[in-house]
C-alpha cells in the first residue's frame, strides 16, 4: 500500500518543498501540467464553484480560477497551501483534512482530485473522505438545475482497485456515470492501471 501523505511529511519534513519544487521544474522545462485542469474547465460552465481536493500548490485550481471559475482548494499540507496562495490569491485556499469535518461546506458544481490524491488517504479514512466530498456536490435543483460531479484520478497500483473503489463510493452516496483511464478521455479498460471517474450523488 502506497504511504499516507501525513506518513510521508512526517518521515521527511522536507518532502513537500521538494514536491513543489518538482512542479515548477516541469514548467520551466516547458512540460504540459494543465491537462486535468483542461478537462474540468471544459465541463464547468463558466463561473462554476470549483473544489479542488487535495490541490496541493493550486496547479490545477490556479489554471481554474483563471479561467473564471470561483475556486477552493483544500490540502491538509501548510506548506504546499501556502504556494497555492502566493500563486493564485483570487481563489480561496484551506488547510484541512478532508477526513474531518468542518472545511469548505460548499456547495460545489464540480470537484476535482487530481495527482493520485485519494491513494494517499488512509484507507480507514476513505469512506469518510468519499461521504464528505459527496456531501459537498451541490444537487440537483441548484444552479442550472444538474447535480454536481466528482472527478478523481489514480493509479490502480497503489492499493485500491478500482472494484474497491466503486464499492466505498456507492457507500458513500456516490455512483460512477463515467469511466476512462486517462485525464484525455481514453476508454477505460480493466488493464489501463489508471482510472479517471465522474461521479455522481446517488
Amino acid at each position: 500500500m502506497t504511504r499516507t501523505w501525513k506518513q510521508i511529511v512526517e518521515a521527511d519534513p522536507e518532502h513537500s518543498r521538494r514536491y513543489a519544487q518538482r512542479w515548477d521544474d516541469m514548467v520551466a522545462e516547458g512540460v504540459d501540467i494543465d491537462g486535468e485542469a483542461r478537462l474540468i474547465d471544459a465541463m464547468a460552465a463558466r463561473g462554476s464553484r470549483i473544489l479542488d481536493v487535495g490541490c496541493g500548490q493550486g496547479r490545477t485550481g490556479a489554471y481554474l480560477a483563471a479561467c473564471g471559475h470561483r475556486v477552493t482548494g483544500v490540502d491538509l499540507d501548510p506548506h504546499l497551501i501556502d504556494r497555492a496562495r502566493q500563486a493564485c490569491p483570487d481563489a480561496t485556499w484551506e488547510v484541512a483534512d478532508l477526513a474531518s469535518d468542518g472545511w469548505a461546506p460548499g456547495p460545489f458544481d464540480l470537484a476535482v482530485s487530481a495527482g493520485n490524491v485519494l491513494a494517499f488517504v488512509d484507507p480507514a479514512e476513505r469512506g469518510a473522505v468519499l461521504r464528505n466530498l459527496a456531501a459537498r456536490l451541490a444537487p440537483v435543483g441548484e444552479g442550472d438545475d444538474e447535480a454536481g460531479r466528482l472527478v478523481v484520478g489514480f493509479g490502480l497500483d497503489r492499493g485500491w482497485t478500482r472494484e474497491d473503489f466503486e464499492r466505498d463510493a456507492a457507500a458513500a452516496g456516490l455512483r460512477v456515470e463515467q469511466r476512462f483511464s486517462t485525464w484525455d478521455l481514453r476508454p477505460f479498460t480493466d488493464e489501463a492501471g489508471f482510472l479517471v471517474a465522474v461521479l455522481l450523488r446517488a
